[in-house]
């Protein structure tokens, strides 16, 4: 069974919204599982300390490097599982990696604080550092419950429609294109008559050219790897051609 396995200093915030709405039911009803393990249960002090000052100076806290290592090996069987640390200096979440992590067995998620993680842990336990955005959070819970709700409604089961997925923003490269619904009329606005019609080959279409449409404009960054991933390559010039 796909698990999520969280190692957080305030495990109390989890499952948190994933207790709702269809990672909530889903959840309850044993699609998926969530861990949330305490990242100070791996401390060895009475004040139960994860952190200390940065080497070299400066503000703030750094997770120690043998806590984090600690906490990460007493979880079970981490064989094969991903390995991810929430970090605003992590490669971005994209939605293709989120369809890989959602057909593997579930990740091992370690949830920064402070200032961060010590970066000798990061190499010896070759995590991978992963960010949901250019901002910096309080910590990497917030980020974690991002990565986990876009996995878990993926899996079999989850989602009513199993094909609700695939028109989605960025599932093929573009956002999605507007949505309506009734009623037919709202101030004045009406829904686009081609929706209307019957007619699904023009549906289609026009759903097409709305996406290319709303990614050109908001997007040009995804615009330009669409193009360049639906452009045809042109094929080198042979020896004769002038």
């Amino acid at each position: 069974m796909w698990t999520a396995t969280v190692l957080t200093l305030f495990p109390e915030m989890f499952p948190g919204p994933l207790g709702a709405s269809l990672a909530g039911k889903a959840l309850a009803a044993g699609l998926w599982q969530l861990e949330a393990r305490d990242i100070r249960d791996a401390a060895t002090d009475r004040h139960r300390s994860v952190d200390d000052t940065p080497a070299g100076g400066g503000a703030g806290m750094v997770l120690r490097a043998d806590i984090v290592a600690r906490a990460f090996d007493a979880v079970p069987a981490v064989q094969g599982r991903p390995r991810l640390l929430m970090s605003p200096r992590g490669t971005p979440l994209t939605q293709a990696r989120v369809q890989e992590l959602a057909a593997g067995p579930g990740p091992v998620v370690i949830c920064g604080r402070f200032e961060g993680v010590d970066q000798r842990v990061i190499e010896a336990r070759s995590l991978e550092e992963v960010s949901v955005g250019d901002y910096v959070l309080s910590g990497g819970e917030i980020a974690a419950l991002v990565l986990i709700d876009a996995c878990v409604r993926l899996l079999p089961g989850v989602m009513g429609n199993a094909t609700s997925s695939d028109y989605e923003s960025f599932s093929d490269g573009l956002l999605e294109y507007p949505q309506y619904t009734r009623p037919a009329e709202f101030e004045g606005r009406t829904i686009p008559e081609v929706l209307t019609s019957g007619d699904h080959a023009k549906v289609a279409a026009w759903r097409r050219a709305e996406a290319e449409k709303l990614t050109r404009a908001r997007r040009p960054d995804l615009w330009t790897r669409h193009k360049a991933k639906t452009s045809p390559s042109r094929p080198p010039k042979n020896a004769t051609d002038g």
